[in-house]
């Protein structure tokens, strides 16, 4: 099997996740450190599904935070730092250029709040991508995306609101299969429900466990 590079972005823990801190704070977190709890339970259940895939051979993670490259180096993942710190696309590409330096192989990139992700769902995906030069895996509401896998050339990622109707015009394919937890990206309140109901990894569970969340 071809194994793959995965290129993760992890913001500074004060601007991640932004949309998710009034959950947060009717949760009763003090900001940022229970909001921080949550974006690292987030990270860790996705770069934990990512690492258990035989297709990958590297995660990556490209952070500035402290907190998420400790995150990422305990659970066998490297790090490097935004050097570019010009947004989420630059350091994307920043981390696919030394991937490829460090592997020579296939490139992807994965959302970081993918805690529903299974370890299956990111191999088939890896394994449909590496027949094609460049292909993406559309987000729940189908205008995002969650995966974008490159098999040679540069990363060129479009990351940011109509990212799947900007890969698709890029040039990359667009993936159908059936992957809940690899589409169930979570931004709000609503997406964190979604993806309690696909299943979440333990460390968002623990998080969600150790609070009055979900309500009812």
């Amino acid at each position: 099997m071809q194994q793959w590079s995965v290129v993760v972005p992890a913001k500074r823990l004060v601007a991640a996740k932004t949309r998710l801190t009034p959950l947060t704070a009717a949760l009763g977190g003090a900001l940022p450190a229970g909001h921080g709890d949550l974006v690292l339970a987030l990270l860790g259940d996705t770069l934990a599904a990512a690492r258990r895939s035989p297709a990958v051979g590297l995660v990556l993670v490209v952070t500035d935070e402290p907190q998420a490259a400790a995150v990422a180096r305990a659970l066998g993942a490297e790090t490097v730092g935004d050097e570019p710190d010009d947004g989420l696309n630059a350091a994307l590409a920043h981390g696919a250029g030394q991937a490829r330096l460090r592997t020579g192989g296939p490139v992807a990139a994965l959302s970081s709040d993918l805690p529903a992700l299974r370890a299956d769902e990111l191999t088939a995906a890896l394994t449909a991508a590496a027949a094609l030069p460049r292909a993406f895996v559309a987000d729940a509401a189908g205008t995002g995306t969650t995966l974008l896998a490159v098999r040679d050339g540069q990363l060129e990622p479009r990351f940011g609101a109509g990212s799947a109707a900007a890969h698709a015009a890029a040039g990359a394919v667009p993936l159908d299969g059936d992957w809940p937890g690899l589409r169930q990206d979570v931004d709000t309140p609503a997406d964190l429900h979604a993806a309690c109901w696909i299943g979440v990894g333990d460390r968002t569970a623990g998080f969600l466990q150790d609070t009055s969340w979900p309500p009812g």
